[in-house]
């Protein structure tokens, strides 16, 4: 028999389950056009963006042109552009992007890390540069990073761009940069001029970039031109 004393004891309540998380007011996947002129890369390229809810690519472009007509119809908040294609190329259409004051960020993605090909994408107004064998995490990273206004360098663009940054226009060649250019000059490619010296290919490379950073050009015509003005290679031959 129970004790009259003894409280009875209060009923057991279950909890009501806790309410999922409303999202942010306002969010909203971060939106793309993609542009270069392989369909294999931008197939590759919308299928990874559309395993993430965090973006959604609005349009495809094969062309610069084609590019900055999507740009300016879709008003997308990045533009993933390539360098090098047919027509029209990324520079340019990134030249045209900033100069009609299109909203679009524009992202560099491109398997060339050249100054040639760096310098002047990010002197057109690109927002970032990265190359095409990033991770898939470094690439929606940047692209987020891009939407939001922020500088994204790969970090072999970013070595370049500090190197540039270093090494002043007008900076004395050394000996052996002296050696390649003239070759150079001579007409002979890379690879004869590694072997003549009994370096690799990607020395020579090397020793190329640091004479352009160093002459202010992004190419061997033009390096070639400047050595002759400066009196580096001596008289040009008649």
């Amino acid at each position: 028999m129970a004790d009259p004393c003894t409280p009875e004891p209060a009923p057991t309540r279950t909890p009501e389950p806790t309410p999922a998380p409303a999202p942010a007011p306002g969010a909203r996947p971060v939106t793309l056009v993609i542009v270069d002129d392989h369909p294999v890369v931008r197939d590759g390229l919308r299928g990874m963006f559309a395993s993430s809810d965090e973006f959604e690519v609005l349009g495809e472009a094969a062309d610069g042109a084609e590019g900055v007509a999507a740009a300016e119809r879709l008003g997308p908040d990045v533009v993933l552009m390539d360098l090098r294609m047919p027509g029209v190329g990324g520079v340019e259409a990134i030249t045209e992007i900033v100069r009609r004051g299109l909203r679009p960020k524009v992202l560099v993605l491109t398997t060339y890390d050249t100054d040639a090909d760096t310098l002047p994408a990010i002197e057109a107004g690109a927002t970032g540069y990265l190359l095409k064998d990033a991770p898939r995490a470094d690439l929606f990273a940047a692209v987020r990073a891009a939407a939001a206004g922020e500088t994204v360098l790969s970090p072999a663009v970013a070595s370049r761009l500090v190197h540039r940054v270093r090494t002043p226009a007008g900076a004395p060649l050394s000996s052996r940069e002296r050696e390649v250019l003239a070759l150079v000059a001579r007409g002979t490619s890379n690879r004869a001029i590694a072997a003549e010296l009994f370096i690799s290919e990607a020395t020579v490379k090397t020793h190329l970039s640091h004479v352009y950073d160093k002459l202010g050009v992004n190419d061997r015509a033009a390096a070639v031109a400047t050595a002759y003005e400066r009196g580096i290679l001596g008289h040009r031959p008649a």
